[in-house]
C-alpha cells in the first residue's frame, strides 16, 4: 500500500466545499447513493500526471478507486487473506517451485467502453506497467516476472525469474489491474482522472484546478467477477479537514468515513450513538515509521540511527499523541502477521539516554547531532505534526540531538523523499497484501519503495528468496524474523506504531463491518441503506 503508500487510515479523494452543502445524491431506481467522506487528495502534478493510472498509482487512496473500477485476475475475498478469482476463474502454479502461474479467464469479460477483455489485455497491462517503470509506482510488485504468455484468448501464463509463493497475492493488487489495450498507450501514462476498466463500478469524476472535486461510482452492469455489488451508486465527498467531515457525518450529509479520523474524534464518536452514528473498531495492519536516507551525512553513521532507536518512546507517542488508538510497534512486520517479533524492543529495551550516549561516544560522534525531521502535512492525518513535535522533544530532551521539524505537502513530499532530499522523514504503509513479505521486501534491495540506498544482501539474496519458496506462509516466518533482527541492527527504518481500523457510520447503513478487507482496502460494494 504502499503501499501502498503508503499510507494510514484511508479511503480516497479531495475536498470540494461547494459540493458538500446538501444531502446524499440519488442512485439508480430513486435510491440515495451511499456517501463516503474523506480528506484524501487526488491531484495532477508533474510527478503524477495520472493519479488513477494503474502503472503509476501506489497509495491506498488511489488503490481504493482502482479496486472499484478495474479488475485483477485475483482479488482478496470479503474476509481472509487467500486470493480468489475475479477476472480469472482460477490461477494455479504449474510446478512445485512456484515459478509458473497459469490463469484461466472468465468468458465474456468486457471493459466499461464495451470492448472485449482477453488475455492479450492482461499481457498488455503487465508489460505496460513494467515498460513505463514509473519511479513512484507499484512496478516492484511485478519485477520478478520473466515473461507473460497468452496461449489462447482465455489463458495467461506467468513465468517468474525465481520461485515466489506470494505472486498470486501480488497480482491481486492494482499493480496488475487490467486496462484496455485500445485505450491506454503501451509506453506512456495517461492524463487526468479517467478510468477504462471492467471492475464492479464505472467512475465519473469532476476536477477543478487539477484536483478531483467529485467522484461518483455507478454499478457496472457488465461486470463479471467474484464481487457481489449490493448498491447502485456510491459517491465520494472530499473535505479540507476531519472536523468538517465529522460534522457532515453527524448531520447526515455523509453516510460513512474512515480516513482520516483523529484520536480525539474517535473518542467522541464512541459515544455519539444519540446522533445516529456508530463507530466500528478492528485490528489494523497499517504501520508508521521513520525512513532514513542512509547516505545523508547527518544519519549515515549507523550509530546515529541506533541512538535514535534507543531514545524514541513509542509508548508515549501511542498514549499521549494517539490516545491509545494505535499500538507501539517494534518491528516492520506488525502483530497479527506470521513473522512478527519485537526485534527493536529485544535489542534496545526501554528508552535510555545513557545507552544512546554510549552508542554515539563509541562511534566518535560529536553531540548534539544536528538533524531535520520531515513530515507530510496533508496525507496521514492532522495528528502527524503533533507526533513529530513529540519526537523532536524526545530527541532534543536527551541533549544528544539538535533536531528541527519541517512539514511539506504530499505532492512535493513524496517525489522529494524518493530523490533523497530528506535525511529523516515520516512515512506510513498499508500492506499491498497481508503477508510479512510485503512489510520487508519493499524496503530493501535495488528497487525498494523508498528509493533508499540501503542494501543488505543477506535479506535480499537469501532470506526473502528462501521465504518465497514456502507455499505454507507460516513456514516462512523464521526468515522474516531473521530479517527483522537485521533491520533492528542497521536501522534503515525505525518503526513507530501500528494502527487500528476505525469506521464511523450512520445507523441505517448496513455492511460497514465489511467495509475494509484484510489489507485495509475499501469495499464499497458491501454497503447498503437499510433499517
Amino acid at each position: 500500500m504502499n503501499r501502498k503508500t503508503l499510507v494510514l487510515p484511508i479511503v480516497a479523494g479531495l475536498l470540494a466545499p461547494a459540493l458538500v452543502a446538501c444531502g446524499g445524491g440519488e442512485g439508480s431506481g430513486g435510491h440515495k447513493a451511499i456517501v463516503i467522506g474523506t480528506t484524501d487528495r487526488f491531484e495532477e502534478t508533474t510527478d503524477a500526471p495520472a493519479p488513477f493510472d494503474p502503472a503509476a498509482a501506489y497509495d491506498i487512496g488511489a488503490w481504493n478507486v482502482l479496486h472499484s473500477t478495474f479488475q485483477t485476475l485475483l482479488r482478496l475475498p470479503r474476509s481472509g487473506t487467500e486470493p480468489v478469482g475475479d477476472a480469472a476463474e482460477k490461477c494455479v502454479f504449474g510446478d512445485r517451485k512456484n515459478e509458473q502461474l497459469r490463469c484461466t479467464l472468465r468468458s465474456g469479460l468486457k471493459f466499461s467502453n464495451g470492448h472485449a477483455l482477453t488475455s492479450e489485455d492482461v499481457k498488455f497491462s503487465i508489460d505496460r506497467a513494467r515498460t513505463i517503470n514509473f519511479e513512484n509506482g507499484p512496478v516492484s510488485l511485478l519485477n520478478n516476472i520473466d515473461k507473460v504468455e497468452t496461449p489462447s484468448e482465455l489463458e495467461v501464463v506467468f513465468h517468474l525469474k525465481s520461485p515466489d509463493a506470494t505472486f498470486p497475492q501480488k497480482i491481486a493488487t492494482p499493480a496488475a489491474a487490467i486496462v484496455d489495450s485500445e485505450s491506454y498507450e503501451k509506453d506512456k501514462l495517461g492524463n487526468g482522472f479517467t478510468t477504462v476498466g471492467s471492475g464492479p463500478y464505472t467512475l465519473k469524476t469532476e476536477a477543478k484546478d487539477g484536483r478531483v472535486v467529485k467522484a461518483t461510482f455507478s454499478r457496472n452492469g457488465s461486470y463479471k467477477g467474484s464481487v457481489k455489488v449490493l448498491n447502485d451508486k456510491v459517491e465520494m465527498r472530499f473535505y479540507d479537514d476531519s472536523a468538517s467531515m465529522e460534522k457532515a457525518l453527524k448531520s447526515g450529509d455523509v453516510d460513512i468515513m474512515n480516513r482520516a479520523l483523529l484520536p480525539e474524534q474517535i473518542g467522541r464518536l464512541r459515544t455519539a450513538t444519540d446522533q445516529g452514528v456508530r463507530l466500528l473498531e478492528s485490528p489494523g495492519q497499517e504501520i508508521s515509521y521513520l525512513a532514513f536516507n542512509t547516505e545523508d551525512p547527518s544519519v549515515k553513521p549507523k550509530a546515529v540511527r541506533q541512538a535514535m532507536a534507543q531514545l524514541v518512546d513509542r509508548q508515549e507517542l501511542a498514549r499521549d499523541d494517539y490516545q491509545r488508538t494505535s499500538e507501539p510497534l517494534y518491528s516492520l512486520v506488525p502483530s497479527g502477521i506470521a513473522g512478527h517479533q519485537n526485534s527493536f524492543s529485544n535489542k534496545y529495551g526501554e528508552p535510555s539516554t545513557e545507552k544512546a550516549r554510549a552508542l554515539l561516544k563509541a562511534a566518535n560522534i560529536t553531540t548534539p547531532v544536528p538533524l531535520t525531521l520531515t513530515y507530510t502535512t496533508d496525507h496521514y492525518g492532522e495528528t502527524t505534526e503533533k507526533v513529530f513535535k513529540s519526537l523532536q522533544k524526545q530527541l532534543n530532551g536527551s541533549g544528544l540531538f539538535n533536531a528541527k521539524v519541517q512539514g511539506v505537502k504530499w505532492a512535493d513530499f513524496r517525489p522529494e523523499a524518493a530523490k533523497g532530499k530528506y535525511a529523516v522523514y515520516g512515512m506510513g504503509w498499508f500492506p499491498d497484501f497481508p503477508d510479512a513479505d510485503n512489510f520487508i521486501a519493499p524496503f530493501v534491495g535495488k528497487d525498494n519503495f523508498l528509493s533508499s540506498p540501503y542494501r543488505n544482501p543477506k535479506i535480499s539474496n537469501e532470506l526473502i528468496p528462501q521465504s518465497r519458496e514456502a507455499a505454507q506462509r507460516d513456514a516462512a516466518a523464521k526468515y522474516f524474523q531473521q530479517a527483522a533482527d537485521i533491520v533492528a541492527e542497521d536501522v534503515p527504518v525505525l518503526p513507530l506504531w501500528q494502527g487500528k481500523q476505525y469506521v464511523a457510520v450512520r445507523e441505517k447503513i448496513t455492511g460497514a463491518e465489511w467495509a475494509l478487507n484484510s489489507a485495509s482496502e475499501l469495499q464499497p460494494w458491501e454497503l447498503t441503506r437499510g433499517s
